[in-house]
């Protein structure tokens, strides 16, 4: 393990359990398909705003009935414990991230929202990631539970990405190694 020196985290579906329905979501908001952020930003005043706030009322009720997934605290102890960095990026909002963070007593080197600008599938928020925080992509392992999860770290340049599988789980993986548990991408991580 000599050369992790950090692991990036998705939230939604992988800190913690949440039961999004993406499909009517996008029916809401007018979307049949791709980025929900990127169609938001594409729209004028005062719909970008309307429709923001469709989605931000889906994310607060999601928010309040998440549960910490199991195993989260264990690997992140494991990670401090093994000088590893970790990093959170989201594509949900600041406020409901640091609710979650604190009221699960969670703590990452560096949180990022999507008021960053920068959100997945792109590799750009990964990719300030690493910048920040001074490592390279054959340092980092992502961890997430959704394509949007693989694309980005495909694009940041990652070649360890996890997917937790799921219901989300994406049917074509390419590289990324799907784990049913934080203590199998342990295990994982161990051999390397």
């Amino acid at each position: 393990m000599i050369n992790i020196r950090l692991v990036i985290f998705d939230l939604d579906g992988t800190i913690v359990e949440n039961n999004y329905d993406w499909a009517a979501i996008r029916w809401e908001l007018g979307l049949e398909s791709g980025s929900i952020l990127t169609y938001l930003d594409s729209l004028p005043e005062p719909e970008k705003s309307q429709k923001s706030a469709i989605l931000e009322t889906h994310e607060r009720n999601q928010t309040e009935r998440a549960k910490l997934k199991k195993g989260v605290r264990k690997f992140l102890n494991w990670l401090g414990s093994s000088r590893i960095m970790t990093a959170l990026v989201t594509n949900n909002n600041r406020e409901n991230t640091c609710r979650l963070l604190d009221r699960f007593q969670l703590s990452f080197d560096l949180v990022l929202t999507r008021e960053s600008g920068l959100y997945k599938p792109s590799g750009a928020p990964l990719s300030r990631a690493m910048e920040q925080l001074k490592v390279r992509p054959d340092e980092t392992v992502a961890v997430g539970d959704t394509s949007y999860d693989l694309l980005a770290a495909q694009e940041a340049g990652l070649v360890r990405v996890f997917i937790l599988k799921s219901a989300m789980t994406p049917a074509n993986l390419g590289e990324a190694t799907v784990v049913s548990s934080f203590e199998e991408i342990r295990r994982c991580l161990e051999k390397i």
